[in-house]
């Protein structure tokens, strides 16, 4: 199979598209934050499922999501239709995630906790299964919308904004409109009757805003690359040599390599975030909000400065200072409380958590960017090594690695509120024992940045510069070029003419 394209590629993209591609991304994350941030903690404190099982069952939610992952690439790369190949799983997608994202928080009333836990796993298994035919072939796109090296950066810096956009709007909309602090519920997320229109309106959300984003991108469809004619658009020998050759590219299995220990320290920190700053700094929902700052503060940096780093200090450098900040920095508020420096009773405790959770938005935030901007680097040397486009692939791949480690890790989270024995039903901060507490901010904190850690090693192997990628680049177009000289033409007679240069 190769890639075509119906005409050249812009290098530079108009703004339109890079706020339709974004908005994508605040789409993914209003379904996907609400589940890693509240659905552990709406099943096992609001409902009173145990919290292993629902750590277990959001697991497997993931794991089968995983492994879908890069067969809908191989069918996204492979699909050719007068929408092109990304445009047709983004358009059919948007309403079955919807409905799927507002089930998850609206089960009926009367459920046991057996038929909680299957009503979880059944609604979270359908909508990231919807959700792959989104998420896979968006990414995708991102990475075949522009050629250039540091324009990739921004329309990823786009993505990763958006992702921040969508976050945000989630936390400020749960935690002040929904579950507001009250007399009954001084932590409003224990209120049980707000999660029904609480699910409503992220299934609404979502939808609206998924269906934007195919519509908003769907006039650069010329400008993409197409599958050839004749491709087969799924077979399990196709699928399994274009995974062959997304793995035998080193740098792509080294970015897989640190993907692992990234997802597997997102998966234990996300489980854990709502019980630390509810529980450990006994902070109200209203302060919570608060936190919107902190994130705002260190997306924006991110979508300013890194496609600027990118051009400063490359890629590679990039990747690697800011997955070690990731690591090492937020867990420094929790390592000072366990030392008695810090306390929920510390004058200015929010400031202070708030400007750390600048650092570690800023950080995941530029780590994000430059990571997805480097596969698409990749993708140019295997195109150049196999002459196919594989943009799916390589990005279903990459989330299938970290799906599978992120429910590791998301397993993790519940079985540690169980090893640690958090008492099941706590309201507030007063009722878990002092020792539990330590336990939790030790699991969040210390223990948590270790894969993360582990990470900065694999990205340090990573091989990909601005030297090469600019030797890949003008060998690709010296083939194309090539290729495009040798293509026979119709001419006005029926006869064949020379093709003119392109």
């Amino acid at each position: 199979m190769t890639a075509a394209s119906a005409g050249a590629a812009p290098e530079r993209l108009p703004l339109r598209t890079k706020l339709g591609f974004g908005l994508g991304g605040a789409a993914e994350t209003v379904v996907l934050y609400s589940v890693s941030s509240f659905a552990l903690l709406f099943y096992s404190q609001v409902l009173g499922v145990p919290a292993h099982l629902v750590g277990l069952a959001l697991s497997a939610s993931l794991i089968l999501d995983a492994l879908s992952d890069p067969i809908v690439g191989s069918i996204s790369d492979r699909t050719r239709s007068k929408w092109g190949r990304r445009h047709p799983y983004l358009f059919a997608a948007a309403i079955p995630i919807g409905v799927a994202g507002w089930a998850i928080f609206s089960p009926p009333p009367g459920l046991d906790d057996t038929g909680l836990l299957i009503w979880l796993t059944v609604s979270v298994i359908l909508m990231r299964q919807f959700m792959t035919f989104f998420y896979v072939p968006h990414l995708a796109l991102g990475a075949e919308l522009s050629p250039h090296y540091t324009e990739r950066s921004k329309v990823m810096g786009y993505f990763s904004f958006f992702n921040w956009a969508g976050g945000s709007l989630t936390t400020i909309m749960a935690l002040r409109l929904f579950f507001p602090s009250t007399p009954d519920y001084p932590r409003g997320l224990m209120n049980p009757a707000p999660w029904p229109s609480y699910a409503l309106a992220i299934g609404v959300i979502t939808t609206v805003c998924l269906f934007a984003s195919a519509w908003l991108t769907k006039d650069r469809i010329p400008f993409l690359p197409k599958a050839a004619e004749g491709t087969k658009l799924f077979s399990f020998s196709e699928f399994f040599g274009d995974l062959g050759k997304a793995l035998r590219n080193i740098n792509y299995v080294w970015l897989l390599a640190a993907y692992f220990f990234v997802a597997l320290m997102i998966g234990l920190r996300e489980g854990l975030r709502l019980y630390a700053a509810t529980f450990y700094w006994d902070l109200s929902s209203e302060t919570l909000s608060w936190f919107v700052l902190g994130s705002l503060a260190g997306y924006l940096s991110a979508f300013i400065f890194a496609p600027r780093l990118h051009g400063r200090i490359d890629k590679k450098r990039t990747i690697m200072i800011s997955a070690l900040a990731y690591a090492v920095i937020p867990p420094i508020p929790l390592v000072l409380g366990m030392m008695g420096v810090l306390s929920p009773t510390t004058p200015g405790l929010a400031p202070i958590l708030i400007a750390f959770a600048a650092v570690q938005y800023g950080a995941i935030s530029v780590l994000q960017i430059s990571v997805m901007s480097a596969l698409a680097d990749i993708a140019d040397e295997n195109e150049l090594k196999f002459g196919v486009r594989q943009e799916g692939v390589l990005y279903a791949t990459r989330t299938l690695a970290g799906k599978i480690d992120l429910a590791i890790g998301t397993a993790l989270a519940g079985a540690v509120i169980t090893l640690i024995q958090f008492p099941r039903g706590a309201k507030s901060h007063a009722e878990v024992p002092a020792d539990v507490l330590f336990d939790l901010a030790l699991w969040d904190s210390v223990l948590a940045a270790i894969p993360g850690v582990i990470a900065v090693g694999f990205y340090a192997l990573y091989g990909i510069n601005r030297e090469s990628y600019e030797r890949t680049r003008a060998a690709l177009e010296e083939r194309r070029a090539a290729a495009a000289a040798e293509r026979p033409k119709t001419s006005p007679d029926g006869g064949l003419a020379p093709a003119p240069a392109e």
